[in-house]
């Protein structure tokens, strides 16, 4: 619910857009029962969620491996600038590091300035595509 609830809000902040709850209740679900789909990265503070992210997966055959795709990003307003992003990236390299993973991506609302900056400075470059990736 938690990550549902995220995801709506997110939406609300970014693109002034209203999910239905029961249809990104049933997205979240179909990720955390598949993992043929993806994973969730949750932050918890004091036992509740106040961070998380989604990777997804595509396969690159010009790779010969998968690319990660960061979606779902939220941090609650509260604890924002504290480095839960960073953190939650860090475990999203140190797992794709693991796994063979070749590039990791990531799409951001062209004017969501403070978020392009943070990937910038987390080592994300723009891309040749208009997204952002790091090489792996």
């Amino acid at each position: 619910d938690a990550l549902a609830n995220h995801n709506n809000l997110m939406a609300q902040e970014t693109e002034n857009k209203s999910l239905h709850l029961p249809t990104v209740q049933s997205g979240v679900k179909a990720v955390i029962n598949d993992p043929v789909k993806g994973f969730y990265l949750i932050a918890e503070i004091d036992g509740q969620v106040v961070a998380n992210l989604m990777v997804t997966y595509e396969w690159s055959d010009w790779r010969n491996s998968n690319i990660w795709w960061v979606q779902s990003v939220y941090v609650a307003p509260s604890h924002r600038r504290k480095g839960l992003y960073k953190a939650l990236y860090a475990e999203t390299k140190r797992l794709a590091k693991q796994q063979g993973v070749g590039v990791i991506r990531l799409y951001v609302e062209q004017e969501n300035t403070v978020a392009q900056a943070t990937y910038k400075n987390l080592g994300m470059q723009h891309s040749y595509y208009h997204l952002y990736e790091e090489v792996i």
